[in-house]
């Protein structure tokens, strides 16, 4: 069944859904629904429902509640991604793939070996794309909450937000390297449902040595995601994944 994530204007006092913009232009054109289809509306409170399509016009798709559906599909441990820019296309396999995972929310971020650098222009388009993929992958998904898309920063702006976090988990290739490295098995177990973590990954080149030194003033954990050097790309699937058989799979 199609699920539509719907802001806030769009719920009506008299248990009513208006559906606009992009997502009526995919139930009418796209799926050509008709009155009397139904399909799930999710509300930015991380609630959803099911609606019945009651009219179908040139502007808005009205749908009425049927009811309030019972869904948990939410990681009970809130993630968020600290990615510095990788090269190509990559952010957008990361935060389309991290939001199948479960991730609560990304910030991008400028490192020193990051080689890309946005242009201050094309900053905010290069968001509102990674929104749209978030969106998408959020509905393919059957999640209930859409993660949140921040805005670039540069490194020194990253350390200024770690302090709203109660983990801070550094993907550290120096850990990968040791022969009795910090293993993110110990990490997780200092972990409880519903805190708030956040993991920075480094760009292709790692980080630099002032980036780990500051890291670490900020009582950052370096830990090892297994035994293998992980691409950019793949280590926050690589600890997502980790997180969901812990607090999903295995509760």
């Amino acid at each position: 069944m199609q699920r539509y994530f719907i802001p806030t204007d769009g719920w009506l006092q008299n248990e009513k859904v208006e559906i606009l913009d992009g997502d009526h232009h995919h139930i009418a054109t796209v799926m050509r629904m008709k009155p009397g289809d139904e399909i799930i509306c999710c509300h930015p409170n991380g609630r959803s429902c099911l609606c019945e399509i009651e009219e179908i016009n040139n502007q808005l798709v009205s749908c009425r509640i049927v009811k309030w559906l019972e869904e948990h599909k939410e990681l009970p441990v809130s993630v968020t991604i600290a990615q510095a820019l990788p090269k190509g296309d990559k952010l957008d396999l990361i935060v389309q793939k991290g939001t199948e995972l479960g991730a609560s929310a990304f910030i991008p971020f400028e490192a020193s070996r990051s080689v890309v650098k946005w242009d201050p222009k094309k900053a905010d388009k290069k968001v509102s794309r990674l929104v749209k993929i978030a969106k998408e992958a959020s509905e393919q998904s059957h999640r209930t909450k859409i993660p949140e898309i921040h805005s670039l920063v540069s490194f020194k702006q990253l350390l200024q937000k770690v302090h709203s976090y109660k983990h801070i988990i550094v993907a550290s290739e120096v850990e990968a390297k040791k022969d009795e490295p910090v293993r993110l098995s110990t990490s997780i177990q200092q972990m409880s449902l519903g805190d708030e973590v956040l993991v920075v990954i480094g760009p292709e080149g790692g980080f630099s040595e002032q980036e780990l030194d500051l890291l670490a003033k900020e009582d950052s954990q370096f830990t090892r995601f297994g035994p293998r050097i992980l691409r950019t790309e793949t280590a926050a699937l690589y600890f997502l994944s980790v997180m969901s058989y812990q607090f999903e799979e295995q509760r």
